[in-house]
């Protein structure tokens, strides 16, 4: 039995799923450590819950390997961290905005991992969650800089399953449909209107349910390893099939 709280960290780790997980995981007994760009942000939620906060930018290497030398040792790692931008179709693609999507949502889980791995492997159960997307397996017009980029993450989490399993590291993907979060508002460069109407006539998901399913993952025992779980909303069967209310 381990005689300390097991410890995880979370990316992304400022606001919606990212926070509510580092909650969840809280109160489950564990220790965090809350991780992202908006530190002061995690500092307070790190305040909240008795843990702790680093500051975190996924996309840089420095930041990363600074992360990996503050944890030495680490039994769960949550990547939170990503998002979308645009919603044009790939003939007007903004080329920035793909390097930025696949650099945060898929090389970002290469890097920390990449980082923490060492520290993972001190714990006698260690586990890696990478938060995808239904966007991960599906595609929708205008979605491809961002599902290209879920695409991505997803291979890298089944491929880190094969290549981790015989060592007891434990990897699993989460992949929610419509929750409701700044997702949309940084999507839409904070047209509110716009990122309201994603979510209007249906009852989505809030971070709370999605870092409930985390939690449930890391959560088991050792010899228990959840590949994937895609959750949505009632009212999402697929990534663009919603029924709406009105």
């Amino acid at each position: 039995m381990q005689d300390r709280k097991p410890t995880a960290l979370v990316t992304g780790a400022s606001s919606g799923i990212g926070a509510a997980t580092v909650r969840a995981l809280a109160a489950a007994g564990w220790e965090t450590v809350a991780a992202a760009r908006r530190l002061e942000r995690c500092e307070t939620l790190a305040a909240e819950v008795g843990g702790r906060a680093l500051a975190l930018d996924v996309t840089d290497a420095g930041s990363v390997a600074a992360l990996g030398e503050a944890l030495p040792k680490l039994d769960a790692v949550v990547h939170s961290a990503g998002g979308a931008l645009g919603l044009e179709r790939v003939e007007e693609a903004d080329e920035a905005h793909w390097r930025t999507m696949f650099d945060s949502n898929a090389m970002g889980v290469m890097r920390v991992t990449k980082a923490l791995l060492p520290a993972l492997r001190h714990s006698p159960a260690p586990i890696i969650v990478v938060v995808g997307s239904v966007a991960g397996t599906e595609v929708y017009e205008g979605g491809g800089g961002y599902t290209a980029a879920k695409h991505a993450a997803h291979a890298v989490a089944e491929t880190l399953r094969l290549e981790l399993h015989a060592e007891g590291v434990r990897v699993s993907e989460i992949a929610p449909g419509l929750v409701e979060t700044e997702f949309s508002l940084v999507r839409f460069a904070g047209d509110a209107e716009r990122a309201a109407s994603v979510y209007r006539g249906i009852n989505p998901l809030t971070p709370e349910d999605v870092a409930d399913a985390i939690a449930y993952c890391v959560t088991r025992p050792a010899n228990v390893d959840i590949d994937y779980l895609t959750i949505k909303p009632v009212a999402q069967a697929s990534a663009t099939i919603v029924h709406r209310r009105g």
